[in-house]
């Protein structure tokens, strides 16, 4: 190598750590709202009722607390209790276990718990964008463990990924 090329080498390392210690980083950030904000300025979350078989109490509160806090914080929307320019409602269809990855001497070694919602979404400024549809989502956890020790970490799971799946099917209009 020669002396003018490590020189080089040496001063365009020199200019990359110079510009890396300043501090300098390039930052993105994609919430999904696809909203208007000169259309619409409210929106009217309502109870998910559990309407499941198998009920776990909870469930509701965690669902529509999770759902509130994700709308407030992803769009500048103000909640409200009536006569809004969007309305979300529904109710929690689905709350089941089934048996998954059965083993050898045919046991489960894994317990799937699935969460099912049904969200009717209006348009009150733009009836097209109405949406009545089921969201589902589940998460397995391990047989040997009781239901009772993991269920409030695996329904926080589940309420996180269908606020998101919601989320993104109404407010993100994906």
């Amino acid at each position: 190598m020669s002396k003018i090329t490590g020189y080089i080498l040496c001063a365009f390392t020199a200019v990359l750590l110079a510009v890396g210690m300043c501090g300098c980083r390039i930052s993105y950030k994609l919430n999904g709202a696809a909203l208007d904000y000169n259309i619409y300025k409210t929106v009217q979350i309502d109870n998910f009722p559990i309407r499941a078989a198998l009920v776990y109490p909870p469930l509701q509160q965690m669902f529509e607390n999770e759902l509130l806090d994700y709308v407030t914080r992803n769009t500048r929307l103000q909640t409200v209790d009536s006569r809004s320019d969007l309305v979300l409602e529904g109710e929690i269809t689905g709350y089941s276990l089934s048996p998954q990855a059965v083993t050898e001497n045919a046991l489960a070694s894994k317990t799937r718990l699935t969460i099912t919602v049904r969200v009717k979404y209006t348009d009150n400024k733009q009836e097209k964008n109405d949406i009545d549809q089921s969201f589902s989502a589940y998460r397995d956890f391990d047989s040997s463990e009781m239901l009772n020790d993991v269920q409030d970490q695996l329904c926080k799971e589940i309420c996180d990924d269908l606020v998101l799946q919601i989320f993104n099917a109404t407010f993100g209009n994906w």
